[in-house]
């Protein structure tokens, strides 16, 4: 590895994870490990949640464009989102950028988008490692992974357990493809000889590359508020799988989430791939989110006040459907999706 290239990283991107502190984490990178003090971030109980995730092939799309100011963002919200729907505060973060030529410029710009999405999400940034690997990746070729760490106060925790038939589903838009579908996504590209630079056949004000590297929704500062106010019985965070796959995985045995695919409209990206693709209705909802990043499950008494509330913190909401009685693993019926 080029160490003094390593080291002018490092340097670049201390005041980066600097900006990124809170109570809890004071300390500065280049220690071994990072330090975070749960009693100093006010918890008395808690537990402690882990997520691990990546950002997959929408990176190949950053390569391409050499865009990569957003994908940092979409590294950390694909962890922390999928902290807050157990009710936890995302508090820590760690990142793994593996290269196969270290681009200082390039790296900046990758962890300044991470530095970002971790002051949207509240954690802090405590360290990370850089890998330069020419033997494993070719020039301009890079990787990331992300770990982060939450708390939630052990009687705060949302389970299943909690959900009955009757309540709502809201439905929390998506900005996007968010970072699930991608290779599906560049297939049909490259398929129909589309230039990222072009402008995009679905939003001709903005140049494909930018329409589909719009970074991933960070939903913690709306989410984690609407819990604290005992609003939220679960959520659902709408990744790989789509809206079939994910809200079961919240639900009990016996139930089933009715899901309106017409309460929302779609966004037009995801109409346009559709109809690029020839996909179908079902294959769209497993594979996409559609327009819903995240789903809420609410007391039917507490909908009006969850949908204000998220509403007020920047969400775009819609009521699309409910829990029913069921028979067997819980599961999703999904019906008037609009393509």
């Amino acid at each position: 590895m080029d160490i003094d290239a390593g080291d002018r990283l490092i340097d670049a991107i201390k005041p980066l994870a600097a900006s990124t502190r809170r109570p809890g984490a004071n300390a500065d990178l280049g220690g071994f490990s990072g330090l975070f003090d749960l009693r100093a971030a006010g918890y008395s109980d808690p537990l402690l949640l882990a997520a691990t995730d990546g950002v997959g092939t929408k990176l190949k799309v950053a390569i391409a464009a050499d865009n990569h100011a957003h994908v940092g963002i979409d590294l950390v919200a694909m962890c922390v989102n999928d902290l807050v729907v157990q009710g936890a505060e995302p508090l820590l973060f760690l990142d793994y950028y593996a290269t196969g030529q270290l681009s200082i410029e390039a790296g900046t710009a990758i962890i300044s988008g991470i530095a970002e999405g971790c002051r949207q999400a509240g954690c802090a940034l405590i360290g990370g490692e850089t890998a330069e690997m020419p033997g494993m990746y070719s020039d301009g070729d890079y990787d990331l992974a992300g770990f982060s760490v939450g708390a939630v106060e052990r009687d705060g925790l949302l389970e299943p357990t909690a959900i009955v038939p009757g309540d709502v589903l809201l439905g929390l838009a998506s900005s996007g493809l968010h970072a699930n579908g991608f290779s599906l996504v560049r297939r049909l590209i490259e398929d129909m000889g589309h230039d990222y630079a072009a402008p995009a056949p679905f939003s001709p004000d903005e140049s494909l590359a930018d329409a589909l590297l719009r970074p991933t929704r960070i939903y913690v500062p709306s989410c984690l508020p609407a819990i604290r106010a005992g609003l939220i019985k679960g959520l659902s965070h709408i990744t790989g799988g789509g809206l079939i796959e994910n809200p079961p995985r919240i639900l009990p045995e016996d139930t089933l989430a009715r899901i309106d695919g017409g309460a929302w409209p779609m966004p037009p990206l995801f109409k346009w791939l559709a109809k690029t693709g020839g996909i179908e209705a079902a294959e769209m909802a497993r594979t996409f989110n559609c327009g819903i990043g995240m789903i809420a499950v609410v007391a039917a008494g507490d909908a009006a006040d969850a949908t204000a509330r998220f509403e007020a913190a920047g969400e775009t909401v819609w009521p699309i459907g409910v829990i029913e009685a069921g028979s067997g693993p819980a599961r999703v019926e999904l019906s008037g999706l609009e393509l």
